[in-house]
């Protein structure tokens, strides 16, 4: 039941992204400095490696968070809420934002990409505490 919990987390997670960077996928391109074919979309869109990485990635997230999880009892809504919300805000994002400013990014691309660490391991959280 673990793995099914977190695989289901990932997926929610994921989901969400797709979601979020389509939704800022103009900001984002532009503040990452993807370069983009003639129709405007990322060059490398048709590339599949760069999904299964990031699939893979919130498999990773969703496990460790999972056992975080089970050696913390959070074992309720709000409990996982709050600490998904903790771990992505707290550690997941700092990181992003960390590596951003010494290469010289963007704010809005920290936002982008920090924010979606932050909700996503906010769904995370709700997810594992859900099954």
């Amino acid at each position: 039941m673990g793995f099914l919990a977190v695989l289901v987390a990932a997926v929610a997670s994921y989901i969400f992204g797709a979601i979020w960077y389509m939704a800022l996928a103009k900001t984002w391109m532009v503040e990452a400095g993807v370069e983009t074919g003639d129709d405007g979309k990322p060059a490398n869109a048709g590339d599949p490696k760069p999904y299964i990485l990031a699939f893979l990635c919130t498999v990773v997230v969703a496990g460790m968070m999972r056992h975080i999880f089970a050696l913390s009892n959070i074992d309720t809504l709000a409990k996982g809420v709050m600490a998904g919300l903790g771990i992505g805000l707290f550690l997941a994002a700092p990181w992003v934002v960390t590596n951003y400013g010494f290469a010289g990014r963007s704010r809005k691309l920290m936002l982008i990409d920090g924010g979606y660490a932050t909700i996503g391991c906010t769904i995370m959280g709700a997810v594992l505490t859900l099954l």
